[in-house]
Order: structure tokens, then sequence, then C-alpha cells
């Protein structure tokens, strides 16, 4: 087999990796760049121009966040496009609250499903991530195997120890992040460890609890829902929140699923607006702005809820609350994310991160290279392939 990486070896994010055999080519992944004008290649792949004129037979989306799968829109309409059955439920239901078409549709796996394009077997593999229903993606022929890790963590709620047991004993190729490896080391705290921390500051602030974080981050959403449980919070979501929800499976937290779960709206909706009639779904579970005002409750929000906030704010009091946020530090000097913090910071309430990285460490991506024994490593989504090279000096050429 022929490993390619247009792009994604020296950056984060981007990824697109080719693999072929004979007449048989596939990619996996194909994302938009974090920084589009870096790159001229990344402008050539960005207009569609390169899946125009080349055929790929199959392409396989290891999750979908828009650096792995931002592409998908772009790609010839005949191409089969491959992702986890559960991912794409979820971003169905956020293209139906924008209002939007998809622009393209997918065939979906499970876990352990093989998968025959030609003459390579894909096996995607259920893997953690801050993306619901992430993936590794497995690749074989006759005679070699291609692991490609996608992006994984060994800190979230699935047993990272069970999920290398599954893997093979040795594959030929290793293809795989390091988005975290120009960081400072340091051993990384879990999901069940920033529910203790959220569940103590809900349990010691006497105000209102507001939640900032990725309504599709579903293992960060199970984490707020279990902590504001254990402190007598009812957990409300707003209703892109609700949708997202409600899409990825019963056993997530909804106001469809959890009496404890509630749904409310930031604006006002006519009859006849789309959303208007999504919301008829929630009529047992829908909460309003003054059941609100009296209840104990932690608040999923958005950037651009600033108004309904400050509509909030003169029917609640902000005092010796908080806002719990759980996302990367980085977007906080974006202007939507600024106005909101301090916005929330004159209000009285306390600013407290709580959020992990749901990318791998230094120890976890170590047992996943012991654990598969690559003949050769391609690190990708990541700007310190030095340390592979450092780390795995026969391994990385």
């Amino acid at each position: 087999m022929k490993i390619q990486i247009h792009r994604g070896a020296n950056q984060i994010g981007g990824s697109i990796i080719e693999i072929s055999k004979g007449k048989t080519k596939i990619l996996l992944d194909a994302g938009l760049e974090l920084d589009t004008a870096s790159s001229s290649l990344g402008q050539h792949m960005a207009d569609g121009a390169n899946f125009k004129l080349h055929h790929y037979d199959a392409i396989f989306f290891s999750h979908y966040h828009q650096d792995h799968m931002g592409l998908a829109e772009k790609i010839c309409k005949e191409t089969p496009l491959y992702i986890g059955a559960d991912a794409y439920r979820v971003i169905e239901a956020a293209s139906r609250y924008i209002g939007q078409p998809l622009g393209f549709t997918c065939k979906t796996f499970n876990s352990g499903d093989s998968i025959r394009v030609g003459e390579l077997t894909i096996t995607p593999l259920l893997v953690d991530h801050s993306a619901f229903d992430s993936y590794m993606l497995l690749v074989t022929d006759d005679q070699e195997k291609i692991l490609y890790t996608g992006d994984f963590r060994a800190s979230g709620r699935k047993s990272f120890d069970s999920f290398l047991h599954r893997l093979p004993s040795r594959v030929d190729t290793l293809i795989c992040e390091g988005t975290n490896l120009g960081k400072v080391p340091r051993k990384a705290d879990t999901e069940s460890g920033l529910e203790n921390q959220a569940y103590q500051i809900m349990q010691e602030k006497t105000g209102p609890i507001f939640i900032l974080q990725a309504a599709t981050n579903i293992d960060r959403l199970v984490t707020m829902y279990r902590a504001a449980k254990k402190a007598g919070r009812l957990f409300l979501q707003e209703l892109y929140m609700a949708e997202i929800a409600a899409a990825a499976k019963e056993s997530i937290p909804s106001p469809l699923t959890h009496d404890d779960v509630k749904v409310y709206i930031s604006r006002s909706y006519p009859s006849g607006h789309f959303r208007y009639q999504m919301l008829t779904k929630y009529t047992q579970s829908k909460i309003s702005r003054s059941k609100i005002a009296q209840s104990r409750f932690a608040m999923c929000i958005r950037t651009s809820m600033v108004r309904y906030l400050k509509t909030l704010h003169k029917a609640v009091s902000f005092s010796d609350g908080a806002l719990i946020y759980s996302m990367w530090e980085g977007y906080k000097i974006q202007p939507a994310f600024a106005e909101l913090i301090d916005f929330c910071k004159e209000s009285g309430l306390e600013i407290v991160t709580v959020h992990i990285s749901g990318h791998a460490d230094f120890d976890a991506i170590t047992k996943l290279i012991d654990r598969v024994k690559p003949n050769k490593i391609m690190p990708v989504h990541t700007e310190n392939a030095l340390w592979f090279e450092e780390n795995f000096p026969a391994l990385v050429h």
C-alpha cells in the first residue's frame, strides 16, 4: 500500500491522507485548515479542484470536526463518504438547526464492521475524543496493516486500556496524531475529574451556574449534567444543544429522555419558523424564563446569548454565581467570547475554567505505540513531529 499525506504532517488541522493499492485509492479525512491562508495547497484543496481532478473510491472521516471533514461538500458527489452512524445523526441535527441542507450524504459505519473498497479493507475502531462517535481507522490488504489514529485521548469515560487490547498487536505503519506534543508535559485530568470540579463549584455557589461548552462535545455534556444532578441543580439546554443531545443517543441527557433536563429558547420564533416547529416536540420539557428564575439551575449557554442573559439578569440575581468555561483557552480572544466573558464578570459571576483537551498526552501516545509495535510512524496533526523522531528514532523515516 502507498501512503501520501497531502496535508497535516507539519500542522494541526486540515488533515488529508491518501492510501492506495493498485487501482484502489481512498482518503482518510478531508479537513479544512485552521488557517487556510497559510498554505497554497490548502487553497487548492479548499476550492475542491483536487477532488474534481482525481477520482477516489471512497473517503472515510474519523470524526465530524471541521479540520477533519470540512471539505465534505467539495468532494465529487459520486464519491462515497463514510462516517460513524451516531456522528452522522449529530451533524444532520446541527444542519437542521441552522436551516440549511447538509450539502452531502454519508454512508455510515459502526465500530468493528469492516468495509471493503476495491483492494482495501477499512475497519473503524471506536475511540475517545471530544467529538462524539470518533474512530481510529485500520486499513489492510492481504499483506499490510495501516492504523490511522484520527484524534484520540485516554482521559475520557471509555477505558483506554480496554481499547488498546482491541487493536492489532502489530501494524506496519502507524499514522499518529500529536496535537499536544508541543506543550509542557503534565498528567492529564479526566472527564471524571472534571465532573468533580464542576460539582464542587455547583454545590458551593448559591447563585446561578452558566456553562460555556461546545454543544457537540457530548462527553462534556454528560460531565456537566452529572455534576448538576449531584448538586441538585436543574440542567438547562438551549434548543440547539437539545437537538444535538437528542440526536446523539437515547442514553445522552436531553429534555426528551431525562426529567431533570429542560429546554429553553434564547429568542422567540414566529409560528411559521422552522425552529418553532422543532419546539413542538418539547412541549412537556420546555421551561420559561419565569420558571428559570424560580429554579436552582445550571444553564448551558452560547456566545451569542449576551442579550438573553442581560434580560435574564433582570429576573435573576447573578450574585455568588459562576460561568464554567469548558473550552479551549485560545477562543477567549475572539470578540464574541470576550464580549460574553466581560458581561459575566461585570454581572458578578466568577469565571472558572473546567476543561481538558480532546487529544492524547505523551503517555497515551507511548502506550499506543508500545501496543501496536509499528515498523514505521508517520506523524500528523502536530507541530512537533520531532518528538516522534527523538523518542522513536528507528521508526520515523
